[in-house]
């Protein structure tokens, strides 16, 4: 597979030849298997408290014998554990507690701090994989599903890192065309009740700037890796190939070395 160059200017230049990695068939069942794998593994474990929805006295044995104190006979109550709110002599005001179908209780299946999420995956279909991610950032079909009438997988010789930003992104406008609004990442509040849960935001992938291990450059609204930090839900964020994604001629040769 081959690519042009392009310059600071955003002028195509000299043909490039891409390395085998890029041309990989694209396996999305097993990119989207490793993804959930890798994603499982680094979630943050959570669980309910020990003891929770069981903090107070209640009584998981109610006596249905006559004349007794503290019974339940003739009250029209069944046996599920109480907790007492008031009485007058013998006579009690009690509520359901403690178990999962009464107010205030301990969920029935509640999620355990302890539990592994940690899943092994295999080392060759990790590497298909990571070829499959690469190959999505310069395939046109799964660019195309994503982002209509669009190319990706552009390709800049070095000079662009020494750009200002506003010149920088006139190159990315002028190349992305119709696209031009996907490159940056959105920030926007999300609709419905799961902003009350934790996830008040939702914030767009927006484009992939690849660079070399010794190249350095910051700009904000795209995310930029260097090849040895380059991960798989970097490539594909949602477990499926096709990002928009630039790189560096020298991280092109890298990644040729890494996989060859």
């Amino acid at each position: 597979m081959k690519t042009k160059l392009i310059d600071k200017a955003g002028k195509a230049g000299k043909e490039l030849d891409l390395p085998k990695i890029f041309s990989q068939k694209i396996r999305t069942d097993i990119l989207a298997k490793v993804f959930e794998a890798q994603k499982k593994s680094e979630m943050q474990a959570y669980g309910a408290m020990k003891g929770a929805g069981a903090g107070y006295s209640a009584s998981g044995i109610i006596k249905r014998k006559r004349h007794d104190w503290k019974t339940s006979y003739g009250k029209g109550i069944s046996r599920v554990p109480r907790k007492i709110m008031s009485r007058s002599g013998a006579s009690f005001n009690w509520i359901g507690a403690t178990v999962s179908n009464t107010r205030g209780g301990r969920r029935p299946h509640a999620p355990r701090a302890e539990k592994n999420p940690f899943s092994k995956i295999n080392k060759n279909e990790l590497k298909i994989a990571y070829t499959s991610a690469l190959s999505g950032t310069v395939d046109g079909a799964s660019i195309q599903k994503k982002y209509p009438s669009t190319e990706s997988g552009f390709v800049f010789s070095g000079e662009i890192l020494g750009l200002k930003t506003k010149e920088f992104f006139t190159i990315l406008k002028s190349l992305f065309g119709e696209n031009e609004s996907k490159i940056l990442k959105v920030k926007k509040v999300r609709a419905g009740i799961g902003k009350m849960r934790g996830r008040k935001y939702k914030v767009s992938s927006g484009l992939l700037f690849v660079l070399a291990s010794d190249e350095k450059m910051s700009r904000k609204g795209i995310k930029v890796v260097s090849v040895p930090e380059l991960r798989i839900s970097d490539l594909s964020p949602n477990g499926e190939p096709g990002r928009l994604t630039c790189y560096t001629e020298k991280a092109i040769k890298e990644l040729g070395e890494r996989f060859n």
